[in-house]
């Protein structure tokens, strides 16, 4: 969106203010959108194949790795898992961790996590260890988290399932 302020002054030398906005079409936002999207995906894509992880990708642009097999139940959405967890950004901050509040549980498809993680967990057995990046629009978005997690941050989570239940 484009703003634009006009200063005018009058003949008594008052001062108007008058402000125009100028708000691109759908079409343009969607178009912005899509070369957004892409931009942070090869972003994405460079960060993979530096650090030489073989990982799949989802349609929503969740990536994962299943780097640890486990030989529990599969996670399905509306069960309750357990994880350990370490989310760092791409350069390698990390922003949370359980080391210090151990496990931390939460429904899957239910409770209010990123979206990516509700996703992600659903690949997962009990046992397994992951890594999964989500992009922005699956994690904290524009905005971050307001604490430690920037707006527009792309996050890493290495991730283990430690159980499940119904």
């Amino acid at each position: 969106m484009l703003l634009i302020i006009t200063t005018l002054f009058s003949c008594k030398g008052e001062e108007k203010r008058e402000e125009t906005m100028i708000v691109p079409s759908a079409q343009e936002t969607a178009d912005m959108n899509k070369l957004w999207i892409q931009e942070e995906q090869e972003f994405i894509n460079q960060f993979v194949a530096r650090k030489k992880w073989e990982m799949k990708s989802s349609q929503s642009g969740l990536k994962y790795l299943i780097y640890k097999k486990g030989t529990g139940e599969k996670a399905e959405p509306g069960m309750k898992a357990m994880v350990d967890f370490s989310i760092t950004l791409l350069d390698g901050s990390e922003v949370y961790s359980t080391k210090e509040s151990g496990p931390q549980p939460f429904h899957i498809n239910q409770d209010n996590v990123e979206a990516g993680i509700h996703e992600g967990i659903t690949y997962m057995n009990v046992g397994d260890r992951a890594k999964l990046i989500l992009p922005p629009h699956l994690g904290h978005g524009l905005m971050g988290d307001q604490y430690k997690i920037p707006p527009l941050a792309t996050l890493v989570f290495d991730i283990r399932l430690l159980g499940l239940s119904k």
